[in-house]
């Protein structure tokens, strides 16, 4: 990935703040983003697809579900980037991981959104 990539893709409000939840979540599903962002299915998975392809999301099924996390493989450049956007703009989804934390713990989350 190139760094116009990697800032381009964080030029969109939707692909920031579900890259900061899913950094600071570890990993989520569509729905939980859908949940958090207040956003459409197909909005959330467009943007997930986007930053899947340029490869700084990976992916991983669980049954009809796919669950997103950052690549753990991401060059040292892009790793210290997101270390440093992420601990510098938890006020931007702190309201965000609050409506996500409502959904639950991890089983019961994935149980409300996700049977």
């Amino acid at each position: 990935m190139t760094a116009l990539e990697f800032f381009k893709l964080l030029s969109d409000e939707t692909r920031l703040l579900s890259l900061l939840l899913i950094i600071e979540e570890k990993e989520l599903c569509v729905c939980e983003l859908m949940q958090a962002l207040d956003e459409s299915q197909p909005k959330v998975s467009r943007h997930l697809a986007q930053m899947r392809k340029v490869g700084l999301l990976v992916d991983k099924r669980q049954g009809q579900w796919v669950f997103y996390r950052v690549n753990p493989v991401l060059p040292e450049w892009i790793n210290n980037s997101l270390v440093e956007l992420s601990a510098n703009n938890t006020g931007l989804i702190a309201h965000k991981v609050t409506s996500l934390h409502k959904m639950g713990d991890r089983p019961e989350r994935v149980k409300a959104c996700c049977s």
